[in-house]
């Protein structure tokens, strides 16, 4: 029987990793077999997560929270998963979307089909919605500058799942409870946060 191992990634050194990482104990994953990165999902040149490819072993299981912890460029995501799917022989679980399970890849033709449609789905959301925060804060800067307004670099640099999070809570997809518990932030440091963004992007 192979090993199971979790790989956890944040995009910033003060972003917290505790939501992945208690949700891989709950699946039982050994604590010595948990990688975590902090650095951002734009390629793979990751120390801990090379550190974990040279492990694993055909028959493992590699567990993730969910696919945008993996990566958020759709075309090295898709090489990724295949490399690790068809190259090394292991499986690959995402606990967020049960059916990312490669473990019933041999059971049916069809269930091998729903997987790699929704690994293709989701990645390239993942790459999406990465686009589109860079493209917001581009016209921020831009609308900021014809303004007249001047500013410098930011004393806090809202990374990547933040700045998603933000913005779903805006559009009224998610509900404060769901955003202050993604973030692990309290309402007022939130709200501040969300006052401060505004105001950078004009």
């Amino acid at each position: 029987m192979g090993k199971t191992y979790a790989y956890a990634r944040v995009s910033a050194k003060d972003q917290n990793l505790q939501r992945q990482l208690s949700a891989f104990n709950a699946f039982g994953v050994d604590p010595r077999r948990i990688f975590c990165d902090k650095k951002s999902g734009k390629d793979f040149e990751r120390e801990q997560y090379k550190k974990l490819i040279s492990k694993l072993k055909k028959g493992d299981l590699l567990v993730i929270k969910s696919i945008d912890r993996l990566g958020r460029n759709y075309g090295k995501i898709i090489e990724e998963w295949k490399k690790i799917t068809d190259k090394i022989g292991a499986d690959v679980l995402v606990l967020d979307m049960p059916l990312l399970d490669t473990r019933t890849k041999s059971n049916t033709l069809v269930g091998k089909f729903v997987s790699d449609i929704v690994l293709q789905v989701l990645s390239f959301a993942a790459q999406n919605e990465r686009e589109n925060i860079r493209e917001r804060q581009a016209e921020g800067i831009k609308a900021a500058k014809n303004k007249g307004v001047r500013f410098g670099r930011p004393s806090f640099i809202y990374s990547e799942e933040f700045l998603s999070v933000a913005n779903a809570y805006r559009e009224k997809r998610v509900k404060l409870s769901a955003a202050l518990q993604t973030l692990g932030l309290k309402r007022d440091n939130f709200y501040y946060h969300l006052k401060k963004l505004k105001q950078f992007n004009g």
